[in-house]
């Protein structure tokens, strides 16, 4: 029988098994991963009614210490969130008045679950992107440090995938490294824009208790606090439909990356080799050597995108807190579980693997160099379309210096074609402040 806290005495309802199991959902098994900011929220609403005197200095003493009790043995496992309990919030009141009996039961004064809940998503999803955040400047820091090491290395250009004009190691490194700084400054644009507390809005129409909302916000480290509690509710899912759509933003550049590394690790293209611990045997093919890690993260954008749709399609709602929300969690949680671990293995592949040169310069042809010839006839007072025209017949020679001389004197909004990074070494730098 799950302990139910809404459950009230002497009304004779029933609780049907089947009906409970549907209701609670998967609720005990995500509120594993929400616990720890539940319990947060709940330390710093104890603080809050501390001040407002519903609990005296030593009853809040009392519960913040057990909180905290609680947090160390969840965090060992001497304690765990299980099917006893409807929900983490369930559970962290019945532990409180099992420790402390009628005073653990005051934890819940003016406040709901529905602000409960949203406050913990809140926190919760700050701490994700925070952590999104860092992996994605990692992850450019890596490519950029390889830039400078190895930016001179000649390689083909491709559009169509087919050979297009000579580019360099440089120009791809930092063509990923600048689209995940983009990914660090969405992270952290979307993280200042759902920091707000909704604690003490209770189920949306807020409560006759003088609650101090803004102590409490500053408390949890909010930026400001949510001001209707209407919109505490309404809010619920779109502040996480937004946070899935900056994963998203990163799980689509992993899976172009990784795409990538697909195809330059084939023996048709053999532009980089692996490290063995990334690549799996086949069962029955001795000679093959799988590149299974780079293409089960091209996999991983898939499922960020299913969250967002599976999301998205609760969110048809009227005004106020409907129990469909619940089915917002799974989806966020899953997504950035998946999409996290996927992009920390992200770092140590980009640093490990190895170009190989040779194949890397043979890729570059002569009539790859026809662009840059057509510009240079251009230059010289020819219209651009007979430049065009003759540029492809005019350019058979190739060696070193041509390839050299192309790639330094083209230009771009970072540079010259050797692509300096100081533009985007400086985004970077910015973020770590």
């Amino acid at each position: 029988m799950k302990d139910l806290i809404w459950k009230k005495q002497g009304k004779g309802e029933s609780t049907d098994s089947a009906i409970m199991e549907f209701l609670a959902g998967e609720d005990v098994e995500l509120d594993q991963e929400l616990l720890v900011f539940d319990l947060q929220a709940s330390a710093a609403h104890v603080r809050g009614l501390q001040q407002i005197g519903i609990l005296s200095d030593e009853e809040s003493a009392c519960l913040l210490d057990s909180l905290l009790t609680i947090e160390r043995d969840i965090s060992s496992g001497a304690r765990c969130l299980d099917n006893r309990y409807e929900d983490g919030h369930s559970a962290i009141e019945s532990w409180l008045t099992e420790m402390h009996g009628e005073v653990g039961g005051k934890v819940h004064t003016g406040r709901s679950r529905n602000d409960q809940v949203a406050v913990a998503l809140r926190l919760y999803m700050k701490d994700r992107l925070g952590k999104l955040r860092g992996l994605c400047t990692k992850i450019a820091a890596v490519l950029l440090q390889r830039v400078a090491a190895e930016g001179d290395l000649p390689m083909a250009g491709y559009t169509h995938l087919q050979p297009a004009m000579p580019s360099s190691a440089g120009l791809w490194l930092a063509g990923h490294a600048e689209a995940f700084i983009d990914n660090a400054e969405l992270a952290l644009l979307t993280s200042q824009w759902l920091d707000a507390s909704p604690l003490g809005t209770a189920s949306g129409f807020g409560v006759n208790l003088d609650l101090p909302r803004e102590a409490v916000t500053r408390d949890l480290g909010f930026a400001r606090m949510l001001v209707n509690p209407q919109y505490a509710q309404n809010s619920r899912g779109k502040m996480e439909l937004q946070a899935l759509s900056v994963l998203s933003a990163c799980t689509l550049d992993l899976r172009r990356l990784a795409w990538d590394l697909s195809l330059f690790t084939t023996h048709e293209f053999g532009f980089v080799q692996l490290p063995e611990q990334y690549c799996t045997g086949s069962s029955i093919m001795p000679n093959k050597n799988n590149p299974d890690t780079i293409e089960l993260l091209r996999a991983v954008h898939g499922v960020v995108q299913g969250a967002q749709t599976e999301l998205a399609s609760v969110l048809s709602l009227p005004s106020g807190y409907q129990r469909d929300l619940q089915a917002t969690k799974p989806p966020l949680l899953r997504a950035f579980r998946k999409g996290l671990q996927a992009l920390a293995l992200l770092p140590d592949l980009l640093a490990n693997f190895a170009w190989q040169a040779d194949r890397m310069r043979a890729s570059v042809s002569a009539e790859m160099l026809a662009t840059d010839h057509a510009l240079d006839l251009a230059r010289d007072g020819i219209p651009f379309r007979d430049a065009y025209k003759t540029a492809a017949a005019e350019v058979t020679e190739l060696n070193d210096e041509l390839i050299a001389q192309s790639l330094a004197n083209r230009t771009s909004p970072g540079g010259c074609g050797r692509l300096e990074t100081e533009i985007l070494q400086a985004r970077l730098d910015s973020l770590k402040d």
